[in-house]
């Protein structure tokens, strides 16, 4: 079977330029591509024949060959090498196919730099969520070239070093040297008259407002993307991603774990030892009582259900967990040290007010038999 002329295999002209046959080609091979195509034998097959007008027609050695003599250019050693199948051919197919990955060329630019952005909100914020208005210094397309780099947003033109194709080749013996085209830099194309207000690469620094919302339950190092929001790609090409860290400031009452809040709270050695009601505060700023009973040690924790923080992208809440602390009176009245003294000496003698001291020396007694009092 007689194959079929190359130009027509891409539906061009014999005097298209290198930028008409990759546009060309990069349609045809997302249209047959075998990963579209599954189990089709004819698009496959297609998908071959297509590979191998390209090969040929975007190399300007082989093209000159092929315009010339035709087929028979690359049968019994000619020098081609038809039907095969370069890694950079595949690798524009793969841009299209799957996307821009680890900002690979695209288009007429290159793609955007990601950004980061630093937030921090308050536990309160966490625990509500908010509506963030950010200000963030990036580079934004042009206005007046429309992000092109062209004067007035005219389309650039074809480079006339490397043809459209990004890349030039050079044949030294038997082996072909490849490198990005120094003219267009690999884009392609050239910009015959660049836009005043950007100096060809169509974006220009500015600030970026964004009003970003911040869920509720955030914890501290949550990331959030902003998919496109980063740095213009340059002249046209897609823009670089935003990145947000969120910190969450120390608060002045709370400390938190994952969806449980602790706070510690000091307490009269009176309504320890009695025993009474005691008022704490929650993160949604209201009062709660707590019980406490007669005979509370420091360091007791009273846990408060669902009166934590809200886990994130959920409805459950955490606990809130109360941590008692005696504190020690201080600046007594003559009357009030004699009322202690008082109670002191009435106590002395047992261990049943004070089982935690006793418990302690009873180790201590234990560890060191010959320790005395």
């Amino acid at each position: 079977m007689a194959k079929r002329d190359y130009y027509e295999v891409l539906g061009v002209k014999r005097g298209a330029d290198g930028q008409e046959l990759k546009s060309a080609y990069r349609k045809l091979a997302m249209q047959y591509h075998p990963d579209r195509n599954p189990g089709d034998a004819t698009a496959e097959t297609r998908f071959k024949e297509i590979n191998e007008a390209y090969e040929i027609l975007k190399d300007d050695q082989k093209r000159a060959a092929y315009d010339q003599f035709g087929h028979a250019a690359f049968e019994q050693g000619g020098g081609g090498r038809p039907g095969g199948f370069d890694f950079s051919s595949f690798a524009d197919v793969f841009d299209d196919l799957f996307g821009d990955l680890s900002g690979r060329r695209r288009g007429n630019g290159h793609r955007g730099a990601d950004l980061r952005f630093n937030l921090q909100i308050s536990l309160e914020d966490a625990f509500h969520g908010k509506k963030a208005q950010l200000n963030v210094p990036t580079s934004v397309s042009c206005d007046a070239c429309q992000g092109s780099g062209s004067e007035g947003g005219a389309p650039p033109g074809g480079c006339p070093t490397c043809r459209g194709s990004g890349r030039i080749r050079a044949q030294q013996g038997l082996f072909t040297l490849e490198r990005t085209c120094p003219t267009c830099q690999g884009s392609g194309v050239v910009i015959n008259d660049p836009c005043r207000a950007c100096n060809g690469g169509g974006r220009q620094q500015r600030e970026k407002s964004l009003a970003v919302n911040i869920p509720k339950g955030v914890e501290d190092g949550t990331r959030i993307r902003l998919s496109g929001e980063g740095e213009a790609g340059l002249r046209g090409a897609p823009a670089g991603d935003l990145y947000i860290f969120i910190s969450v400031a120390q608060h002045r009452i709370f400390q938190r774990q994952g969806r449980d809040l602790y706070c510690e709270v000091p307490i009269a050695f009176t309504t320890a030892a009695l025993g009474g009601e005691i008022e704490v505060p929650t993160i949604e700023a209201k009062r709660i009582k707590v019980q406490v009973p007669a005979g509370t040690q420091t360091g007791k924790q009273f846990r408060l259900r669902d009166r934590g923080m809200v886990e994130l992208q959920g409805t459950r809440r955490g606990d809130m967990y109360v941590e008692v602390t005696i504190e020690t009176p201080v600046n007594l009245t003559k009357q009030q040290q004699e009322l202690l003294r008082e109670f002191d000496g009435a106590g002395r003698g047992g261990d049943a007010h004070h089982p935690e001291r006793s418990g302690f020396f009873a180790k201590v007694k234990e560890l060191w038999s010959d320790l005395t009092e």
